[in-house]
C-alpha cells in the first residue's frame, strides 16, 4: 500500500519576506538572501494491511482444528515414538525400505515395477517462505522448528541439511487466501510443472494437509537437487509440526507410504505425528554410502539388508 508523502514548505523570517517584496517592486534589483531550511522529514514508512481470514479460510482453520482434536482423542498423531507395541527388527527394517524409497506414493512406473534410488547428493538448504497470510509469531515458530529438524535430518544422515536464504529445498507456509503468492513462486521455482500439479499446490484439497515435489534435473532425476514443499497455514502447530517432518524426509528420498510402516510417519493412518526412532534408521539405510543413486531396488537389495542389520545392532552397543 502506498503512502503519500506530505508536501514540504519552506519557512522565512518576516525580514525575508519584506526583502523580497522590495526586490519585486524594484524590478529584481535585489538579490534576496535565502532563509534557513527546515530539516526534511522522513518520510513515514508504509504500513503493511492487516490481513482478515477470507470466509473459506475461516472454515479450514476451524476444520483442521478439529480434526487434530478428534486424532488426539483417538489416540492418534503420538509424538512417543513408539514402544513395545511397536516392535520391528532389520528384516522389517529392509523390506520397508524398499517400499518406502524404490516407490512413488503418486506416480507409477508404465512397467507397474520399482523406480530407482534417489537422493541429494549436494548438500541440502532448507529455505522458509512465508505467505502473506502468516503472522510474524506464526512464521518465528515455524522457522525454529524447521531449524531444529534440519540439525536432526542432518545427524541421522551425516548428510548437510541446514536452514538458509537461497536455498535449493524451499518450504512454503501459505494458507487458501495466499493462493497468488504460491502461484507466482511455484512457477518460478517449477517451471516445468504440469497444470495440473501447480493446482495442487495453489488450491489443494483439504484432505492434502501438506504435499512435497522433489527430485534432479530431467537428465537426471534422481540425483535430488530442487525440492518444494507446501505446508497449509489453517493447521494448528501439532499438524503442522507433522507435516514438516514427513514432507522434508520425504523430500530427501523415502517418497512412498505403506500401511506396513509403523511405528511411523510415512504411513497415511496418522498414528505417528512426528518422525520415529524406526524412521530414522530409514533415513540412515538411505544416506549410507554403500548405496548409489540410481540403484534398482534388485541391485540394492542385498546391501539393504546388510546394512539394516548393521543399524539394527548399533542399539546393542
Amino acid at each position: 500500500m502506498s503512502v503519500a508523502t506530505p508536501s514540504k514548505h519552506l519557512a522565512r523570517p518576516i525580514g525575508a519576506l519584506l526583502m523580497l517584496g522590495l526586490s519585486l517592486a524594484l524590478g529584481g534589483c535585489l538579490a534576496m538572501a535565502p532563509g534557513p531550511k527546515e530539516t526534511p522529514r522522513p518520510a513515514p514508512r508504509p504500513v503493511a494491511p492487516i490481513y482478515t481470514p477470507s470466509v473459506e479460510a475461516q472454515t479450514l482453520t476451524k476444520y483442521y482444528a478439529d480434526l487434530e482434536q478428534d486424532l488426539l482423542t483417538r489416540g492418534l498423531l503420538r509424538t512417543d515414538g513408539g514402544g513395545p507395541e511397536t516392535p520391528f527388527d532389520a528384516e522389517d527394517l529392509a523390506e520397508r525400505f524398499e517400499t518406502l524409497a524404490f516407490y512413488d506414493e503418486y506416480a507409477v512406473p508404465l512397467d507397474g515395477g520399482a523406480g530407482g534410488l534417489g537422493r541429494w547428493q549436494q548438500p541440502v538448504r532448507l529455505a522458509p517462505l512465508f505467505g502473506p497470510s502468516v503472522s510474524r509469531a506464526q512464521a518465528q515458530r515455524d522457522r525454529a522448528t524447521l531449524v531444529t529438524y534440519a540439525a536432526r535430518l542432518s545427524r541421522i544422515t551425516g548428510h548437510p541439511i541446514s536452514v538458509g536464504t537461497g536455498g535449493n529445498f524451499t518450504v512454503i507456509f501459505a494458507g487458501i487466501d495466499d493462493a497468488d503468492f504460491v502461484e507466482a513462486h511455484v512457477r518460478q521455482l517449477l517451471p516445468n510443472l504440469s497444470a495440473s500439479d501447480l493446482g495442487l499446490f495453489t488450491a489443494p484439497p483439504r484432505k492434502f494437509y501438506c504435499l512435497v515435489s522433489a527430485g534432479g534435473p530431467q537428465r537426471d532425476p534422481l540425483n535430488y537437487s530442487k525440492g518444494v514443499a507446501l505446508i497449509r497455514a489453517e493447521q494448528p502447530d501439532l499438524m503442522r509440526d507433522s507435516c514438516i517432518h514427513e514432507e522434508i524426509a520425504q523430500g530427501l528420498g523415502l517418497r512412498n507410504d505403506s500401511p506396513r510402516a509403523r511405528p511411523s510417519i510415512f504411513n497415511d493412518d496418522d498414528e505417528f505425528a512426528l518422525l520415529t526412532s524406526h524412521d530414522e534408521k530409514l533415513l540412515k539405510i538411505l544416506y549410507d554410502p554403500r548405496l548409489r543413486v540410481g540403484m534398482s531396488a534388485a541391485e540394492a537389495r542385498p546391501l539393504v539388508r546388510r546394512i539394516a542389520q548393521d543399524v539394527m545392532d548399533e542399539l546393542t552397543h
